[in-house]
């Protein structure tokens, strides 16, 4: 089953075709992304054409270490695990049992399951808490999916953990299309738009933001 939804930056010929030439989906990737399809809330799903897009960073990167905001029902932990080294570990955040459930399902069907370390509490206590650990700069990837108000908080929590060249990856940053425009003054969309802002003239990074799916902001930690 095919998430309409995730097509309308760049239309729906253009997604197949990208997804034709470039994702090459792991059996279990489908299998959980269609699970997931009949799911109501699967808006929160990310594409396929992300997950690859995922995989292929960790490799660029030489990631041993991945750091997830954000679980759902697994599709992008599992895609970055599989991506994973034989010693590579992710830290996975989230506030579902239910929604993980299904998530742990998959993880331990690919083999993964003892790479993934499952938090579940609010995500900016569980980066705290990593912090308090000492895990502070020990990141090479992280991802953040989660409750769009509290990006900010998370993003200023990771780019504590990331290492220095380091890569932080938001999701929705374009929000349905939303965000470049000032006609959704909507609480997600406005912490968004100014996220944006605020990451594009951080020092702190050097960012590109790309309109993959739901638009996607790359971030380098200097």
């Amino acid at each position: 089953m095919e998430l309409q939804h995730k097509h309308y930056l760049a239309g729906q010929a253009v997604a197949e075709y990208v997804r034709k030439i470039s994702v090459h989906e792991h059996p279990l990737l489908v299998r959980l992304r269609e699970e997931t399809a009949s799911h109501p809330r699967a808006i929160m799903q990310i594409a396929p054409e992300q997950g690859q897009f995922f995989q292929f960073l960790v490799a660029l990167t030489g990631a041993r270490r991945a750091l997830e905001i954000g679980v759902f029902t697994g599709y992008s932990s599992l895609a970055v695990a599989l991506a994973l080294p034989a010693d590579g570990h992710i830290t996975a955040c989230d506030i579902s049992e239910e929604y993980t459930s299904v998530a742990r399902r998959y993880w331990a069907e690919a083999g993964v399951a003892d790479q993934i370390d499952l938090r579940i509490a609010p995500a900016a206590e569980t980066l705290e808490k990593l912090l308090q650990e000492g895990r502070e700069g020990s990141y090479d990837f992280a991802f953040i999916d989660a409750d769009k108000t509290g990006y900010d908080r998370y993003y200023e929590l990771t780019l504590r953990l990331v290492r220095t060249g380091g890569l932080i990856v938001l999701d929705n940053m374009l929000y349905h299309g939303t965000v470049p425009g000032d006609e959704d003054h909507g609480p997600d969309t406005a912490a968004l738009r100014a996220l944006n802002a605020k990451i594009g003239e951080d020092p702190r990074v050097t960012a590109s933001l790309l309109p993959i799916a739901d638009g996607v902001m790359l971030a380098v930690k200097l």
